[in-house]
């Protein structure tokens, strides 16, 4: 066995930061993300580089913002010659696998397998892929094999989904699969197989994808009846639409009401959301217990985090997209034999830390492209950093936060959201446009401005990886809700 430890990172799709028991939510479940931030550093204020799966899961394998990688929303595909997190852990003799959704092209009407070289190309030496939730309704992979494998398993998926699309309210009801053939137990079982069954004479970096608790709200079994709606917490109520505020403001606040969610809806939504992150806690669990049996965790570093959280009702709105509080913050969880323990931190950061905190932990030369700052000093109890601030981007619009304040601006440069942390929490109030907030907000575009052309320069990255050639992969018609 190499010396190096192995590697591995966790990653459920669409998971609240305060959706954990170590966060300090008295209702949900979670004993194996709670002893997993027991054993190592909870970092409670980790901004998401997007508040949308694919380009925020490119931000983590390349450590860049959307400005830098060119994914701003649920379309496209990653630059054939960017290097991941990924290549540099083969590069130091990392046996890399992934397991369950990946999300880094559009998933159409093809089997996961047609994109294999797709994603070995990006820096995988092991590939196991399925969909998202809403994709395996027509996109083929080992999950939907297996479902045919055991009958009608997917046919029932397939139309338990067609209903869920046309119901005109909060779509919540049991998954019609058992809890053993649900998709996230699944992945969670491949996973744990793997890394029991695991052999090789190198370390192992294993990423884990899970398909959930990304809505359908489809819990299966027990898990779709273990909480009661009436112990969810009452979600945020929507803000007004202040007389300050600019035209373009004005429409970005009306944009943000938009489809309200009633409370009843809400709790519905939440309890069945809770069941499913559960469900996930539970083979987490079972992958840990995998890896310890076979080299044991003082020799693993483990890393949870999700791509965005989900609003979950919050401020009328459902999904995410957004930059309010429960779109925004997500998980993360690092475990680093030898670092801090049962630390919690609340310096701001980002999923782009992540590909210069391995490398420096590893002690491997840091990237020449990644904008992200390495967490190894918290990591072993060192000083926040006395300049805190995080760079958000979705769609046409960028944001920027330090500890006090949110500012955004659209695609014309147009201030649209400024939020003041201290003094509104729950984020109610806009602020941008009114007059005594002038200052704030000139300083904020200030911020937003410097730190957006401080990471603008494309540095030099690798070309002489073995490229999969966009133009030989599959054409696919997307599906922006996976």
């Amino acid at each position: 066995m190499a010396d190096r430890p192995d590697i591995l990172i966790l990653m459920p799709d669409q998971l609240r930061a305060d959706c954990m028991g170590c966060a300090d939510n008295e209702v949900i479940e979670t004993p194996n993300l709670d002893r997993l931030a027991e054993g190592g550093v909870r970092f409670s204020e980790c901004t998401t580089s997007s508040p949308i799966c694919m380009p925020a899961r490119y931000s983590f394998v390349a450590g860049t913002y959307p400005h830098n990688h060119g994914m701003w929303s649920n379309s496209g595909q990653q630059d054939p010659y960017d290097e991941t997190v990924f290549h540099r852990l083969q590069d130091a003799g990392y046996f890399t696998a992934h397991i369950g959704k990946s999300h880094f092209y559009e998933q159409g009407d093809v089997h996961t397998r047609d994109w294999e070289p797709y994603l070995r190309a990006r820096g995988y030496d092991h590939v196991h892929e399925t969909g998202g939730p809403w994709a395996n309704t027509h996109m083929g992979s080992h999950l939907t094999d297996y479902w045919q494998e055991r009958g009608d398993l997917w046919e029932a998926f397939q139309a338990d989904y067609q209903r869920r699309r046309k119901h005109s309210g909060a779509a919540v009801w049991p998954s019609p699969h058992s809890v053993e053939d649900h998709q996230d137990s699944y992945v969670g079982r491949a996973a744990r197989d793997f890394t029991a069954d695991y052999e090789r004479d190198q370390p192992l970096c294993m990423f884990v994808g899970f398909p959930g608790p990304h809505e359908p709200w489809d819990a299966p079994g027990e898990y779709a009846e273990m909480y009661d709606p009436d112990d969810m917490p009452e979600p945020i109520a929507p803000g007004e639409v202040p007389d300050w505020l600019s035209p373009a403001a004005r429409d970005y606040q009306k944009w943000l009401g938009r489809n309200p969610v009633g409370a009843a809806d809400a709790a519905r939504m939440a309890a069945n959301y809770y069941g499913k992150i559960t469900l996930i806690d539970r083979w987490i669990g079972e992958i840990l217990q995998a890896q310890k049996a076979r080299r044991g965790l003082d020799e693993t570093i483990v890393i949870l985090w999700s791509d965005h959280g989900d609003m979950l009702g919050d401020h009328g709105r459902r999904h995410k997209s957004v930059f309010l509080r429960s779109s925004l913050r997500v998980p993360l969880i690092v475990r680093w034999p030898g670092m801090d323990t049962g630390t919690v931190r609340d310096e701001l950061c980002s999923q782009i830390d992540i590909f210069p905190t391995l490398l420096d932990g590893l002690g491997l030369e840091p990237s020449t492209r990644a904008m992200g700052r390495s967490l190894v000093p918290a990591l072993q109890g060192a000083a926040a950093p006395e300049t805190q601030e995080a760079l958000c981007e979705v769609n046409e619009y960028t944001m920027i936060r330090t500890r006090r304040y949110k500012y955004a601006i659209d695609d014309r440069g147009e201030g649209v959201q400024l939020l003041d942390l201290e003094e509104d929490p729950d984020e109610t109030v806009n602020l941008c446009g009114r007059e005594e907030m002038a200052e704030v907000e000139a300083e904020m575009r200030d911020r937003l401005l410097r730190l957006w052309a401080r990471t603008q320069a494309r540095r030099p990255f690798p070309t002489d990886r073995g490229i999969a050639s966009i133009e030989t992969l599959p054409r696919l018609s997307s599906d922006s809700t996976q």
